[in-house]
């Protein structure tokens, strides 16, 4: 078990030496900025990559603030599914109400691997690989509908 403080350096380094491996990754080699994450463009939406204790998440999250809003920004991805799910061998799991531990509520649409924990360091390289190949398909599906969202939703 680790200490709060060890916890927290396991958590950088295993972030850092994901940074590591994306810089070989062909699709990502010459791009600048590796991920869109925060940067989609899209007020209320973002991307993103979770690790835990017992499993790994690449996300689509939509957290305005106001309900309402956060329901259908979230009403109005889940009309063009068919396109975020492209090329994803299961269907992505859509909540439409996920807490934080902060508390605040969220939509989350993603894909996940259980049975990982990123404390065991010889579970890094499939964590890495899981994280890189959906993100990169979750990002490409997301900027593909991106300019119909923004027609509908701003």
């Amino acid at each position: 078990m680790y200490s709060q403080d060890e916890a927290k350096l396991l958590r950088k380094e295993f972030w850092i030496v994901f940074a590591r491996r994306c810089e070989i990754v062909p699709a990502l080699a010459h791009k600048k900025r590796k991920w869109i994450l925060y940067d989609t463009g899209l007020s209320g939406i973002d991307l993103k990559f979770e690790v835990s204790r017992t499993e790994a998440l690449v996300m689509v999250e939509i957290n305005s603030r106001l309900e309402a809003r956060r329901l259908e920004i979230y009403e109005v991805i889940q009309k063009y599914q068919k396109f975020l799910e492209e090329g994803f061998a299961l269907p992505l799991t859509w909540d439409f109400c996920y807490r934080r531990e902060s508390g605040q509520e969220v939509c989350r649409i993603y894909k996940s691997m259980s049975n990982v924990d990123f404390h065991r360091q010889n579970q890094w390289p499939d964590i890495f690989n899981f994280l890189i190949d959906n993100m990169l398909l979750l990002e490409k599906n997301l900027m593909e509908i991106k300019d119909v969202l923004e027609a509908e939703l701003f």
